[in-house]
């Protein structure tokens, strides 16, 4: 979903042995651990004290499910936190919130940025206390993390591309782009452009600003429509947010025709909600590049505790599937596995992480 920035060395012997020593004991502290990383301690930490956790906004049911997992995972990994804080889509108040779970003694903090720039201002709160923080699903601009937790964000733009660039061989297709502000919105709009001009140079892209809003989506789209009857295909960068309002519209306007229907728009989006799901199977939409909530809450905790523990990482693949990857900025960042989601594989149990148990 909202989603929203992103992308080795020799060392001696003793190094080596030393990182050997700490990645086995990272598969006791806990599962999925990063072992293959080649973690390190560092000074400081204990692993102790509180954790505040900071989310974007509720209004999205991949956020609610992240929200629902927070509690689960962080018992799972030993992590002690205070009930959750939603900032309600407001970059400036998610600085308040910060500067609050600071206030409060936290020693360490998870939080999804809003915007990749204006969360500096919180993690420069953060550092000058010397309290670590772990950024999950939206990598900050600049600022001190000690790991990024997300996907790929320029495969969820590819990945949507080429599903449509196979399914229509020409005409128009929508994407309707996230928070531009967001480096997962820019991340997934370029991606999507870029990959329909260089692949399938026969669509031509309408693109939609909707600021992970799903009125300005229901609204630009319906406007769209009126002047662009033809479309053939659409791309929603956040499900979650954007479904509803998507189908909605169609329905309205007598053009939500099921798969294999004459006048069936194809429509691929970001997140792997239920809702998704449901609608793949009802033949409503056709794809869905699934974010995995269940992970990003598990690994948000592991990497806030292995930090308060003064433990670190560096780049190369982990044992859970995913790959830390050092960014422009210097920050790490673990993309997790993101995958396809179609008819042909919505119901394999692997690809429900959205969906909370």
């Amino acid at each position: 979903m909202p989603g929203r920035t992103a992308r080795k060395q020799n060392r001696s012997r003793n190094v080596g042995a030393m990182a050997l020593a700490v990645g086995a004991s990272l598969v006791l502290a806990a599962c999925g651990s990063t072992k293959d990383t080649g973690a390190t301690s560092a000074e400081g930490g204990g692993g102790s004290g509180k954790v505040g956790v900071i989310l974007p906004l509720l209004t999205s049911p991949f956020w609610q499910s992240y929200n629902d997992y927070v509690p689960k995972m962080a018992e799972s990994e030993g992590v002690d936190t205070l009930k959750t804080v939603n900032s309600n889509s407001d970059p400036s108040q998610q600085i308040t919130d910060i500067n609050n779970q600071l206030n409060q003694g936290v020693k360490g903090l998870v939080v999804a940025p809003l915007d990749s720039a204006a969360i500096e201002a919180g993690l420069d709160q953060a550092e000058r206390k010397g309290v670590p923080v772990v950024a999950v699903d939206v990598a900050p601009d600049k600022g001190k993390v000690a790991m990024v937790v997300r996907a790929n964000n320029v495969a969820y733009g590819e990945k949507a591309c080429q599903y449509l660039g196979e399914q229509i061989p020409s005409g128009k297709v929508v994407q309707i782009m996230g928070d531009l502000a967001s480096v997962n919105g820019r991340d997934r709009s370029e991606a999507f452009r870029a990959c329909v001009k260089k692949n399938f140079p026969k669509l031509k892209v309408l693109e939609i600003p909707a600021k992970w809003e799903s009125d300005t989506a229901a609204s630009k789209l319906d406007t769209l429509l009126n002047a662009n009857p033809d479309i053939k295909g659409i791309y929603l960068q956040a499900g979650g947010v954007y479904l509803a309002p998507t189908l909605q519209t169609l329905k309205s306007k007598g053009m939500l025709k099921k798969a294999g229907q004459p006048g069936h728009i194809t429509i691929v989006s970001n997140d792997g909600i239920p809702q998704e799901y449901d609608a793949i199977r009802k033949g409503e939409i056709d794809a869905t590049v699934s974010q995995p909530a269940d992970l990003y809450a598990k690994y948000g905790m592991y990497y806030i505790k292995a930090a308060m523990e003064g433990k670190t990482f560096k780049p190369g693949p982990t044992d859970h599937d995913s790959t830390i990857v050092k960014l422009p900025s210097g920050i790490l960042e673990d993309q997790l596995p993101a995958p396809l989601v179609t008819k042909d594989n919505v119901d394999d149990p692997k690809l429900w992480g959205n969906t909370v148990k």
